[in-house]
């Protein structure tokens, strides 16, 4: 998924750039490449979703009981 921009009609490099950007920030680009710069190991990575998952079980059970 390459992304590509064409200079429009009188638009400046610095436009060009800043298009550029918003679009790779959109396509989550630089989380990804941030993500995969080292190379992790799949029980690291499930490690790291289970812990991710149990903070929002936490965060989410504090708003419910405040909510009552």
């Amino acid at each position: 998924m390459a992304i590509r921009i064409k200079a429009r009609q009188n638009e400046s490099a610095g436009q060009m750039l800043r298009r550029f950007k918003k679009l790779c920030e959109k396509e989550n680009l630089t989380k990804d490449v941030k993500k995969r710069q080292y190379f992790e190991k799949p029980s690291e990575r499930r490690r790291r979703a289970r812990r991710k998952a149990e903070s929002r079980r936490i965060r989410e059970q504090g708003f419910m009981q405040r909510g009552r």
